[in-house]
């Protein structure tokens, strides 16, 4: 059985999450609880007793520990049982370890991250990079142990060691956390604090993809056929995945055969191919399952399906065809590009720089519908 390890210190609430109930960390955040990764526990800025809170959870047991005091440990409310001193019930290493180390004020407080926000919101930032900046931000003071008015460069090279050696962050990562720092430094504070050259070089790895043989294999074996679909798109149309999760219907163009991607990455319009065999499909599908609005609708219908579901449909959906390489869904992207190249397409554009004179050559295939894109057969037509 689940325990809830409730820590109070003053007028802050912590909660040690080290289990594997989504159902249970969702309920718990919507009660006003911050996720703090960086020591895996919810953050209530407020003053909760295992009584109070175990009455919206009557089917979890909720402990109330005392980190004052931890030899011996005091647990109040296991199970609803007064305190026994002859008795103490057991405690995870971790969450008396949690216990023995007080939370620091991260420094990065209520108003900077307001005013961060403000600054993304007005700038039309996604909702996914406004997450990821105030994580970084919060992340990064807490870290360091400083408000940002007192943060120095050197502060900022010893937080980018710490996630290199203890974190293991990808070049990707920490180029990131040093795009939201700067933002923040930049845009909130008016302060050029960023060296660019703190930027780690980038990672140079080839992407893993597959051939049209284990393409195919991974088709037949799907015999859902909502998840065929959509495995089929992203494959013979180059989708990424928030960008398949969230078609419409109306976005679907059957006669001159194009996708349209309303605000995919860089809130960028485009348009991309759509194979004659998902077209086919599609209208098939759209019969049987009564489509109105989202072409993959979700729980409930009103939204659309979640990108983590349409990972899990893909990786079903591997391990059913027997394929043994290490790949996503994202590889499907990929893989659309490769088998592009190898029937001889040239998914490469020449674009003139504003205010350059020098062209740009990039064979990046995510531009491929910058151009017209009728005419171009999809990968998956030729299976």
């Amino acid at each position: 059985m689940e325990v809830v390890y409730l820590f109070n210190e003053g007028s802050i609430t912590r909660i040690l999450f080290y289990g594997n109930n989504n159902r249970l960390f969702t309920m718990l955040s919507e009660l006003g609880g911050k996720w703090n990764k960086l020591r895996n526990e919810l953050v209530f800025d407020k003053s909760l007793s295992a009584s109070q809170i175990s009455q919206n959870f009557p089917d979890t047991p909720f402990v109330q520990v005392d980190p004052k005091s931890l030899f011996p440990v005091k647990v109040f409310g296991f199970l609803g049982r007064s305190w026994n001193n002859k008795a103490v019930p057991y405690l995870p290493d971790n969450a008396i370890k949690l216990a023995a180390s007080p939370r620091q004020p991260d420094g990065f407080s209520e108003h900077f991250e307001l005013k961060l926000e403000t600054a993304l919101r007005s700038r039309k930032y996604s909702k996914k990079t406004i997450s990821a900046y105030i994580y970084y931000n919060r992340l990064f003071c807490s870290t360091v142990q400083k408000s940002p008015d007192k943060i120095e460069q050197e502060d900022i090279k010893n937080f980018l060691a710490m996630l290199e050696k203890q974190k293991d962050y990808s070049s990707s990562s920490m180029n990131l956390a040093i795009s939201a720092i700067k933002f923040f430094f930049r845009n909130v504070l008016g302060k050029e604090i960023i060296n660019e050259k703190m930027r780690p070089r980038h990672d140079r790895r080839l992407p893993m993809v597959l051939d049209k043989s284990e393409i195919d294999k991974v088709l037949n074996n799907e015999k859902n056929i909502k998840h065929r679909l959509l495995i089929m798109l992203v494959y013979s149309s180059g989708l990424r995945v928030s960008e398949v999760v969230s078609l419409k219907l109306d976005h679907i163009d059957l006669v001159r055969r194009v996708i349209h991607v309303n605000l995919g990455k860089g809130r960028k319009d485009r348009f991309t191919i759509l194979s004659k065999k998902a077209a086919d499909f599609i209208t098939n599908y759209c019969v049987s399952y009564n489509i109105q609005t989202w072409l993959f609708p979700g729980q409930p219908a009103t939204r659309h399906l979640s990108i983590r579901s349409a990972q899990h449909i893909f990786d079903n959906a591997i391990d059913r065809a027997g394929i043994n390489k290490n790949v996503s869904i994202h590889s499907l992207r990929h893989t659309f590009a490769t088998h592009l190249l190898e029937s001889g397409t040239d998914i490469r554009y020449i674009q003139e720089l504003p205010g350059h004179s020098s062209i740009r050559t990039t064979e990046r295939y995510t531009h491929i519908a910058r151009r017209n894109v009728l005419g171009i057969q999809s990968p998956l037509d030729s299976l």
